[in-house]
């Protein structure tokens, strides 16, 4: 099978990257000499800006130079990874990436300006969250073998709630429905706390979500959790709720969030800003200050991360493709 040209590109930078880590040119290098930004493509608050917060907080004590978090919401992340991409490549203006901007946008947007594996060099993804099915507690089913049960009896008579078309919950519970050949009719809202609201309120019986914005509820009782969608087991009081792939074999899907650098900043760069990373992911704080808010930390080397980055591209290619979601609709 041949491989794709960006694709080849962008391992072969990673690669670099990877084996930059040892390179005796980083010890030289004055990097970093003045503060560094980190750009955000959300609002704060979002769980990709407060880990980027917590990341920026950590390296301006191992850099002894600021990081500084710089919000610039709206617009699906395309007008701030357009900035970026834009940024001089020196090492000083690095990208807050994410399962929308870099794995679900290259398909939605037909004209997307920029193209992650192509403008950026990919340094390490951050965390991994969770999606969960949850479902108001008069839907008769409390498993995912359940729900597959009812929804194949009743095809086209359920419905869920998600934050929004093109969202990473409405297109993971998308890709669950085309695995499990199912009929489930998609009530989009405009985002996920007027879905949940009226999934506690029992207008609609199931939902897409992020385990971090349903955990208290899934606590509280007021739903029932049925799945989680990564195969890796979610954290406490999450590692009890089975996964999919329990029942779907192969299942994975996840919301995530990482950092990339403009394309043509110095490998050693992308290198250091890799190893700094990882050293703080896997640090037994840092790690449970991540999981507390139901994440996965998912360090990794930078041509691990373009991997990553294109099976996402890929995987929600296809689930656009055959749902034929576009922005909005």
């Amino acid at each position: 099978m041949r491989t794709n040209p960006t694709r080849r590109r962008a391992l072969a930078l990673a690669g670099a990257a990877s084996a930059a880590l040892a390179a005796p040119a980083i010890a030289q290098s004055p990097w970093p000499s003045k503060p560094v930004r980190f750009v955000v493509p959300f609002p704060p608050g979002q769980a990709a800006d407060i880990f980027a917060r917590l990341m920026a907080e950590k390296l301006t004590d191992i850099w002894k130079q600021q990081v500084i978090v710089e919000n610039k919401g709206g617009g699906s992340g395309i007008p701030a990874t357009e900035y970026g991409k834009a940024a001089a490549p020196d090492g000083y203006t690095l990208m807050v990436v994410s399962s929308g901007t870099f794995g679900v946008n290259p398909s939605l947007y037909p004209d997307l300006p920029y193209k992650p594996l192509v403008d950026f060099l990919p340094i390490s993804n951050i965390f991994l969250v969770p999606l969960v099915i949850v479902a108001h507690p008069t839907l008769p089913v409390n498993t995912l073998a359940e729900l597959i049960a009812l929804a194949k009896k009743e095809p086209g008579k359920l419905s869920y709630a998600s934050a929004g078309p093109g969202t990473s919950q409405h297109l993971s519970m998308e890709l669950f429905k085309l695995k499990a050949g199912l009929d489930i009719v998609h009530v989009p809202y405009k985002g996920s706390g007027p879905a949940m609201a009226d999934l506690l309120g029992g207008h609609v019986k199931l939902m897409m979500d992020s385990t971090a914005s349903a955990l208290n509820h899934i606590r509280d009782g007021r739903i029932k959790a049925l799945a989680v969608t990564t195969a890796r087991t979610a954290p406490p009081p999450l590692d009890n709720i089975p996964p999919i792939a329990k029942t779907l074999p192969g299942f994975d899907a996840a919301g995530w969030s990482g950092l990339a650098a403009p394309a043509r900043t110095p490998l050693e760069i992308v290198a250091r800003v890799n190893k700094d990373v990882t050293a703080l992911l896997n640090d037994d704080a840092v790690i449970r200050q991540i999981e507390q808010r139901a994440a996965i930390p998912a360090p990794g080397s930078p041509i691990h991360f373009a991997e990553f980055i294109k099976k996402e591209i890929d995987t929600w290619g296809e689930v656009v493709k055959a749902t034929g979601t576009k922005p909005g609709t």
